[in-house]
């Protein structure tokens, strides 16, 4: 297993794409706009731990509980969801128990270490080895670690009234992509387990 830095540039690139932690910075701006504090570091470190635990033992892990990727896709789909209505309607549904909730649900579970990202870890490690497909991850948790860190910057460039246009847009944008997210492992869910099904009548 040796490291490769074309190998690392194109694993970085596509979990860049996935993880969009830049599009997320709405999200982000409006969790912390509701009074939740957001620790960058702790953040970070947890969504680290989330994808490096699924990238070795992801299908094994969900194994041990009897789910499968695509069940574990539509739970996160939901999650989005609420947190996509809360952006659209304006209405609070995470309640953390404490204002620092917010930095694990659903900042990095799962914005960061959701559904897409595990996916696609688990996918990459048919082209590209697990060594790399590491190195790269990490390098996309500092790029996550910087932007979590300058987002009062942006607040302050925004304005209140931009982080309200901001919030609307990228709240339909989040909505849509839950529901993208739900209909493809839902078919997915379907064509895997319906053959089984149908075996047994």
């Amino acid at each position: 297993m040796s490291i490769n830095f074309i190998d690392i540039l194109s694993v970085f690139m596509v979990l860049f794409a996935v993880i969009d932690i830049v599009g997320s910075i709405p999200i982000i701006i409006d969790i912390k706009a509701r009074g939740n504090k957001i620790q960058a570091f702790k953040t970070t470190i947890v969504s680290l731990i989330i994808l490096v635990l699924f990238l070795f033992v992801g299908e094994a892990l969900l194994g041990i509980f009897g789910v499968d990727i695509a069940s574990f896709a539509i739970a996160g789909s939901f999650i989005l969801f609420f947190l996509a209505m809360e952006m659209v309607l304006g209405i609070e549904l995470f309640k953390g128990s404490t204002p620092e909730g917010a930095s694990i649900v659903p900042l990095a579970f799962p914005l960061i270490a959701g559904a897409g990202s595990i996916t696609t870890l688990l996918s990459l490690r048919a082209e590209y080895s697990s060594l790399n497909i590491f190195i790269a991850l990490v390098l996309n948790m500092v790029v996550v670690f910087i932007v979590l860190k300058t987002t009062k910057y942006l607040e302050k460039v925004l304005g209140q009234s931009g982080i309200t246009i901001l919030r609307k847009i990228f709240g339909i944008i989040l909505l849509s992509i839950a529901i993208k997210l739900f209909m493809s492992n839902v078919a997915l869910s379907i064509e895997t387990h319906l053959p089984g099904l149908l075996s047994k009548l």
